[in-house]
């Protein structure tokens, strides 16, 4: 992991507050996305994770924070041009075939055609190009999301639970699709409530727990400091750091 990171942060979420009645949904959220680097969203359910990915793609406006990219704040009215999300749950164009939905999104994003043939078999899709996107699995449907997503042309991807519906073998190749088509002008930022999922695919993490970031780091950094925070050694496994630290 790691070929592609960077120190450079291409997008740093300063003080990021969002209520929705009395419920404080993230609360004085702050953390920074590097260049080239694929980071990891992890929480609990009710975390605020969705909330938090909402806010930063421009789609909720958030009550107190700033989003920077590079030195400048930017509104959520100009993020689209930098920043591409993808929700977890969407049946885009329900009638449309996969083929139709992943050229339309080509040519109306303008996308990374160098990259069309190579996706489609990396995630499998070939044989489900003629099928309507509302007949297809969850698991299906994850894949054709994910090949929009890489396709298009912003240099930061946001993906809200990527290996949701996809079962052992899918997950390990989605993830190695993620890794693959990374490249130095590429920043992913995946949302993920399985630890293992996300330990395998991940170069650094956003711990979110109750709206509030209760830690941020790579793994060995995160490891560290849930032993000083147990105050004993832990077991070598992501999930024990993460509950340690939530």
């Amino acid at each position: 992991m790691g070929a592609h990171n960077a120190a450079e942060a291409v997008v740093r979420v300063d003080g990021l507050s969002k209520t929705y009645g009395r419920l404080h949904a993230l609360e004085d959220v702050g953390f920074s996305i590097r260049t080239g680097e694929i980071l990891g969203l992890i929480g609990p359910n009710g975390a605020g994770k969705t909330t938090l990915f909402e806010c930063v793609a421009g789609l909720e406006a958030a009550d107190r924070g700033k989003i920077f990219f590079g030195p400048a704040p930017v509104d959520g009215r100009h993020r689209s041009s930098k920043l591409f999300y993808v929700p977890d749950g969407i049946a885009p164009w329900p009638d449309q075939p996969v083929r139709w939905v992943l050229e339309y999104g080509l040519g109306f994003f303008g996308g990374r055609n160098g990259i069309y043939e190579q996706l489609v078999a990396d995630l499998a899709l070939a044989p489900l190009m003629q099928v309507p996107i509302r007949a297809l699995s969850k698991g299906q449907r994850k894949r054709t999301l994910l090949a929009l997503g890489l396709l298009a042309p912003q240099p930061i991807l946001l993906i809200d639970e990527p290996f949701e519906g996809l079962d052992l073998r899918q997950s390990r190749e989605a993830a190695a699709t993620l890794r693959k088509h990374l490249t130095r002008d590429r920043t992913f930022f995946l949302s993920i409530h399985q630890i293992a999922d996300a330990a395998k695919v991940c170069d650094r993490f956003v711990l979110l727990s109750g709206g509030h970031v209760v830690a941020e780091g790579t793994l060995d950094t995160l490891t560290a400091l849930a032993r000083q925070r147990a105050g004993h050694d832990l077991p070598p496994d992501f999930e024990e750091v993460f509950l340690a630290l939530a």
